[in-house]
């Protein structure tokens, strides 16, 4: 490889002097390689880094056939000096996260025996998809030992054993490595082969909180934020928890009470509405007593209130019940249904000649039409009395 890889040297490393060895044009866009670098490229799970080279913004940065390529908007001449500065904030991010996702993969794997099998650092979140299941209870217990080793802020060893020493050392890799191996170890919590940029000492990741663990495939997947994002996570959280505090006039540690006496309240109040409606529609099906067909034009409704009115009419009226229940603009919801009788060719002729969709059994059937009120009564003009 051309290219000096100063991240490697000197992982704080924010601005550098470099030669530009090539510039060559390649789909409308520039690879550049320069004598020395401290952009990362997208590698190990990491994203590539960011930043500028004298003033123009670097787009990507990727290992292309054994070179490591700043992929760039416009064209650097070649033999010139040029400064590159990297963006600090989104390097130091991603080595927090990283570095937070060792640890946490590390302790799992020491305590419980599995694999990392698969791993994405994204932009907000990062996610973690390991062998085995685990409960939230287990997963707290992990957290709290997580930052227990952060707060003790161990020095973060990384080296280059040789194909002997290799044998010797228990190391976590999701694959079979050769040739030259880097290895990333936090003593006392994880041991991994791994190409990507790490904090020095773990006092540095500042915290780490697991916000999932979800079955996933034949184990779990599990997101959680590092440093930075983890504290502007539970920062958000506590202003909200302020918020719905003040909005229900309890303290921030009641709130949870607050809320959940607030959700009985309004299941109490659904159960009585609920109630209360299906009264209107026994009535209105008691208007209806031995009418035979019958026809109903509403305003909106539920799809649920929708099956349950036609079917009180259909107790009473002795025939076919059809409601709609909607507007000439946003279209209606219906149902349609004939105690033991079979339905099947009529509503094929209104989702035909209604714009509509939907199906059920051959006695009744639900669906939407797109249609105004004066289609739906002519369409039923025939055969239903209104």
């Amino acid at each position: 490889m051309k290219t000096r890889r100063l991240f490697y040297e000197d992982v704080y490393i924010q601005e550098f002097e470099a030669i530009v060895l090539s510039c060559e044009e390649k789909d409308g866009k520039y690879h550049v390689i320069l004598n020395a670098t401290a952009f990362y490229p997208e590698g190990g799970g990491q994203p590539a880094d960011k930043g500028m080279i004298d003033n123009i913004p670097v787009a990507d940065v990727q290992y292309i056939d054994g070179e490591l390529c700043h992929i760039m908007e416009s064209p650097l001449e070649e033999g010139a000096q040029v400064v590159g500065k990297i963006d600090w904030n989104w390097r130091f991010d991603l080595m927090q996260q990283h570095s937070g996702e060792h640890i946490v993969s590390g302790m799992i794997h020491e305590k419980y025996g599995y694999e990392n099998v698969g791993f994405h650092m994204g932009e907000e979140i990062i996610t973690i998809d390991l062998s085995g299941m685990l409960t939230w209870q287990q997963v707290q217990e992990i957290e709290k030992k997580v930052n227990y080793y952060i707060w003790m802020n161990q020095q973060v060893n990384i080296f280059y054993p040789d194909e002997r020493q290799r044998k010797f050392i228990p190391y976590r890799s999701k694959k079979e490595l050769t040739g030259e191996i880097r290895l990333v170890e936090f003593p006392g919590a994880d041991l991994c082969a791994c190409c990507g940029l790490h904090v020095t000492h773990a006092s540095q990741i500042g915290l780490v909180k697991i916000l999932s663990c979800k079955k996933f495939r034949d184990g779990v997947r599990m997101e959680m934020l590092s440093g930075k994002r983890a504290l502007d996570y539970l920062s958000g959280s506590t202003e909200q928890n302020s918020q719905i505090a003040v909005s229900l006039s309890v303290k921030e540690n009641e709130t949870k009470e607050a809320v959940q006496r607030l959700l009985d309240e309004v299941y109490d109040l659904k159960g009585q509405l609920a109630q209360e409606k299906q009264k209107s529609f026994e009535a209105k099906a008691a208007s209806f007593a031995g009418k035979g067909n019958v026809l109903l034009i509403e305003d909106t409704m539920e799809a649920a209130e929708v099956r349950k009115c036609t079917d009180s009419i259909l107790n009473t009226c002795g025939g076919i019940a059809a409601l709609f229940a909607g507007n000439d603009t946003d279209g209606y919801k219906y149902a349609i249904g004939e105690r033991n009788g079979d339905i099947k060719e009529l509503v094929k002729k209104v989702n035909k000649e209604l714009n509509g969709r939907g199906g059920g059994k051959p006695f009744f059937a639900q669906g939407s039409v797109k249609a105004a009120g004066k289609q739906i009564k002519a369409l039923f003009c025939d055969f239903i009395s209104e």
